[in-house]
């Protein structure tokens, strides 16, 4: 099968490509930025194109000759506080995304959504359910959509995040102590987004993609700091100052937690069905992956501290 993958170069696309290229896939992975592509460059059967725009008639012609095309691009934080940044991406790509399709004959598309798409306050939430909407109406692209929980690994912006944090910060005080997550492992969401391409049972339906156990945000910070060596106090925040703390933030260069992210930890981010289970997909538990990542992070850092030391 010929794929083409946008998004492919980011978290997710590091562990979907390996998987789709030892199937013997031709993949090609779009990007805005090449150099940082090096790694995914070297797999067999896969070739990295650099794409400065991404409007509907610019992706019609790299789409020619597909079979598929993944859309896993997605943003956490916008510019602005209005909701325009992420409808540029999760919905105005998307619909240059279904235009190009058209244009170029392909019906087959395997779109990545979130766990809660459509609910609550959120304009991150809302985008996404507006961008599955989009998909859902349209007769003529046969459409997969996967809803992952917050995706962990080797790499992610979860753990390693709160672990940075921890790291420099001899107590965290924390917003929404008590948001809900199920944190799924992100060899298993590509595991499944291989196994949609392949299963034509899968089109028309929405597959959700969860971790074995539900924890509070609380307990997720307290196993990071666990994992990583740490001995810290959380501290947890009143809803009235993570409301003020988020809308400070909002402000803050890179936007570390702002007011949409408090409004998007307002809505469960869990599920009673897990498709992974499904396809014979057992989830992996944090419990057997984090450690691994956060202590060699740990260890890779004091080793750093050696060498700087050394050669001062």
């Amino acid at each position: 099968m010929r794929i083409v993958l946008l998004g492919a170069t980011g978290f997710l696309g590091h562990h979907l490509l390996p998987q789709l290229s030892a199937a013997g896939h031709e993949c090609t992975a779009l990007t805005r930025y090449r150099p940082g592509c090096r790694d995914l460059a070297v797999l067999p059967r896969v070739t990295v194109r650099q794409v400065k725009t991404w409007d509907a008639e610019t992706l019609s012609s790299l789409f020619e000759g597909a079979d598929a095309v993944v859309n896993m691009v997605g943003i956490l934080n916008e510019k602005g506080r209005k909701g325009e940044g992420f409808r540029k991406v999760h919905v105005e790509l998307l619909e240059n995304v279904i235009a190009a399709c058209k244009a170029a004959g392909v019906r087959r598309v395997v779109h990545v959504s979130a766990v809660g798409a459509g609910q609550g306050e959120s304009f991150y939430l809302k985008s996404k359910g507006e961008a599955e909407r989009l998909l859902k109406s349209d007769q003529d692209i046969d459409a997969t959509i996967v809803q992952p929980s917050v995706i962990f690994g080797r790499g992610d912006d979860f753990f390693n995040r709160f672990a940075a944090l921890l790291k420099a910060m001899p107590m965290l005080p924390l917003a929404c102590p008590d948001a809900r997550m199920q944190p799924v492992w992100a060899g298993d969401v590509a595991e499944l987004l291989a196994t949609a391409l392949d299963d034509p049972d899968t089109i028309g339906e929405t597959l959700v993609a969860v971790g074995p156990h539900e924890y509070r945000l609380q307990e997720l910070v307290e196993f990071a700091a666990d994992a990583a060596g740490l001995k810290r106090r959380v501290v947890r925040l009143p809803d009235w100052m993570a409301r003020f703390q988020a809308s400070v933030m909002d402000f803050v260069p890179g936007k570390p937690f702002p007011s949409d992210n408090y409004l998007s930890l307002q809505t469960p981010n869990t599920s009673e069905k897990n498709s992974l289970w499904r396809f014979g997909i057992q989830p992996s538990s944090i419990e057997t992956v984090v450690p691994a990542y956060l202590r060699q992070g740990e260890h890779q850092r004091r080793l750093d501290k050696c060498r700087r030391w050394i050669h001062r």
